[in-house]
């Protein structure tokens, strides 16, 4: 059955959860750049502790911020009337940034073990962080190949959507996951006079940031698992046929439009009828939440 429209209510409530979630996301990256350049030894690329510092900071910023983003893209309602396959492009572009950005932190992390004699791969954190980034790679690499390339067929992309879905959320979850203990780990290692456990402004301070970031994903989490705020599926343009009839249309054909022409969604998330789309891609596996 179709999906009923949600309501102004839920409007109201969807557009709240991401002013909140944006706020939160963007405040969490000025606590990051705050600590290492007011706490810490600020940037540099020079092998010293300016170039770990690149890591929480892109940590921060690319792998929980700009994933984030790029988890709820396709929840925004202004954007249900643009092409889906412009919707795959910007999904795919910001989970690129957010790998490369989490790709250089790494580097900046070795790179700096290794000026200072200090082993690599040691702690739970760095398991689970470098875990995270083969799999979020994985995730990246799978997306385009089967999703966005025209040429996996159907019954694969509705066979691997249910896992891309969970995968992107777990990976999302996991990586916040690492950032935690990997905040905790620098803060132990680096407070040692006066120690972490005395709460010295710089620990509350960090500690805030963490608290930042568990309230970004789960804010994210919560908009990403609504299924009443999902995508609605394409509408199936009607090609002409030789004999005066109509049939469906493919998805690359319906999703070859552009945003240009598209009006601006009601307040009630648009119309029923927009709610009412056709189906069979909904039943095929490509409606995407991700």
């Amino acid at each position: 059955p179709s999906r009923a429209p949600p309501n102004m209510e839920d409007y109201w409530r969807f557009l709240a959860l991401l002013v909140s979630a944006l706020l939160v996301g963007f405040v969490s990256v000025i606590f990051a750049l705050v600590w290492v350049f007011h706490y810490r030894e600020g940037l540099s690329w020079d092998g010293g502790a300016g170039e770990f510092n690149w890591h929480p900071v892109l940590i921060v910023t690319g792998f929980v911020f700009v994933q984030g983003i790029a988890i709820i893209v396709y929840r925004l309602p202004w954007t249900w009337k643009c092409s889906k396959l412009l919707m795959k492009f910007i999904h795919a572009g910001l989970n690129t940034i957010a790998m490369i950005l989490a790709i250089v932190s790494m580097v900046a992390v070795f790179d700096y073990h290794n000026a200072r004699n200090i082993p690599n791969m040691y702690s739970l954190h760095s398991w689970i962080g470098l875990t995270a980034l083969i799999f979020y790679s994985l995730q990246l690499f799978l997306g385009f190949a089967i999703f966005l390339l025209p040429f996996a067929p159907i019954r694969l992309r509705a066979a691997l959507m249910p896992i891309h879905i969970y995968s992107g959320l777990l990976i999302f979850a996991t990586v916040i996951a690492s950032a935690l203990m990997g905040i905790t780990e620098k803060l132990i290692f680096s407070l040692q006079n006066p120690a972490y456990s005395t709460s010295p402004p710089e620990a509350i301070f960090v500690n805030c940031l963490g608290l930042l970031i568990v309230i970004f994903g789960a804010l994210v989490l919560w908009m990403a698992s609504r299924p009443h705020w999902r995508r609605p599926p394409e509408e199936l343009p009607k090609a002409p046929q030789p004999n005066g009839g109509t049939s469906e249309g493919t998805e690359a054909e319906s999703t070859m439009t552009d945003c240009s022409s598209a009006e601006k969604p009601d307040v009630g998330f648009n119309s029923e009828a927009a709610r009412k789309r056709n189906l069979k891609l909904d039943e095929a596996g490509q409606r995407s939440t991700m």
